[in-house]
């Protein structure tokens, strides 16, 4: 018999919270049972598996994230708006690691478009349209935007920067200043 209470949203969250702490590579289902001090079984009629476990993890903070950002560039318009969203990224990264990194697990096609996955794309696209830039060059601007964010997120949780006298939000305010001039640049309107 299922514990009451435990539902796969509860499960969801609560190994969110687990990624956070320990890494969402060490997010399992025996590790959340261990957390309810209940069998591992008794989780299976929530969840199929770790990997179900995690899919619904990756969902749950791709919405998360999807929210964040759509709130930070409401209202705003080109480098505002830029900085805003990339700013949402990077603060979801350091407050939810785990969870960060749960938003970029490969989804199967059906799951990620019924995911907030889109959203992301939505909200890139409308803060590049102030940039008037035609296709394919917004396509390679989504593309520019994405590695740049999630790169420089990668290497300042890694501790790429710490080594050196330079303020990492120094370098983060120029990487924005530069993105929003090349994307000027380009713009044809």
């Amino acid at each position: 018999m299922a514990r009451a209470g435990l539902t796969p949203e509860v499960l969801a969250r609560a190994g969110a919270e687990l990624a956070d702490e320990v890494g969402f590579d060490r997010v399992t289902v025996a590790e959340l049972a261990r957390r309810f001090d209940v069998k591992v079984a008794s989780l299976y009629s929530h969840v199929k598996s770790s990997q179900d476990l995690k899919v619904r993890i990756a969902l749950l903070a791709l919405t998360e994230l999807a929210d964040r950002a759509a709130d930070a560039v409401a209202g705003r318009a080109g480098r505002d708006a830029l900085a805003a969203f990339a700013e949402a990224y990077r603060g979801y990264a350091r407050e939810h690691p785990g969870r960060y990194e749960a938003a970029r697990l490969r989804l199967d096609g059906e799951t990620a478009a019924t995911s907030a996955a889109p959203r992301h794309a939505h909200l890139v696209r409308a803060i590049l349209r102030g940039y008037h830039l035609p296709e394919p060059d917004q396509t390679h601007a989504v593309r520019l935007l994405g590695g740049t964010v999630h790169g420089y997120i990668a290497l300042e949780a890694a501790g790429g920067f710490a080594h050196t006298p330079v303020d990492p939000q120094l370098s983060w305010d120029w990487i924005v200043d530069s993105l929003d001039a090349l994307l000027r640049a380009r713009a044809t309107g």
